[in-house]
């Protein structure tokens, strides 16, 4: 959790192949924070081991309290490559204008089972937005997990697509049992993925996964 541990593991996910960080600043109690004083360390932190982007989220676990947030973003000295914005939650919108104020990188988040599709559709910000993070919904082990987690996937693509700004990257991904079914439709579909123990604590095989850098690595090997 600390900023050193942070840029360790991004190193070696980085070296695996990863090609930019997302990362969560902590504080020393655990806790997710957008404080300057603890975003600062750990973007020097992984940026001195990686030579990649890094982003952050500003969901709601880093910063529950909206009005908070903004003050926030306006008072970091060091800024992150790109911050992604959970189009679904409270004061998303002004959240991601007061990114741009400060000429910072946006990804707009958009989950399944949501109304931030609906709201990013609608939003003057939307053609200023870098890249859109489709997330498909969470699903429960079985047999059927893998075809179930496509299915809505391509669901989920399918309701953004009337939305989205011509030529809009998207990055789809999944999580828990679905991340792996998602993450291969995604190469399949020539889309962005990500991977990382934010997503899933398993392998392909089911075997927990060590690291990171493992699930990279797994995902490399898997879609070459």
């Amino acid at each position: 959790m600390s900023p050193e541990s942070l840029g360790e593991s991004a190193a070696r996910a980085v070296a695996a192949g990863a090609r930019e960080v997302r990362a969560h600043p902590r504080t020393p109690c655990g806790g997710t924070s957008l404080s300057p004083r603890v975003l600062a360390p750990v973007l020097d932190s992984v940026r001195a081991a990686v030579g990649a982007p890094v982003r952050v989220t500003t969901d709601t676990a880093a910063e529950p309290d909206r009005g908070r947030l903004l003050e926030r973003i306006r008072s970091w000295d060091v800024l992150p490559d790109l911050v992604s914005v959970d189009w679904h939650e409270p004061g998303a919108e002004e959240a991601a204008a007061a990114l741009m104020e400060r000429g910072i990188g946006v990804e707009a988040a958009l989950w399944a089972r949501t109304d931030g599709p609906a709201l990013f559709a609608r939003s003057p910000l939307a053609p200023r937005v870098l890249r859109v993070v489709a997330r498909a919904p969470a699903l429960n082990r079985g047999p059927e997990t893998g075809p179930s987690a496509e299915a809505a996937a391509r669901s989920l693509l399918a309701g953004l697509e009337p939305g989205l700004p011509p030529g809009t990257p998207v990055l789809l991904h999944g999580e828990g049992d679905g991340a792996w079914p998602v993450l291969r439709l995604a190469r399949r579909l020539g889309l962005a993925a990500r991977i990382g123990l934010e997503d899933t604590l398993l392998l392909p095989d089911g075997t927990p996964a060590r690291s990171n850098a493992e699930l990279v690595t797994a995902a490399l090997a898997g879609t070459s």
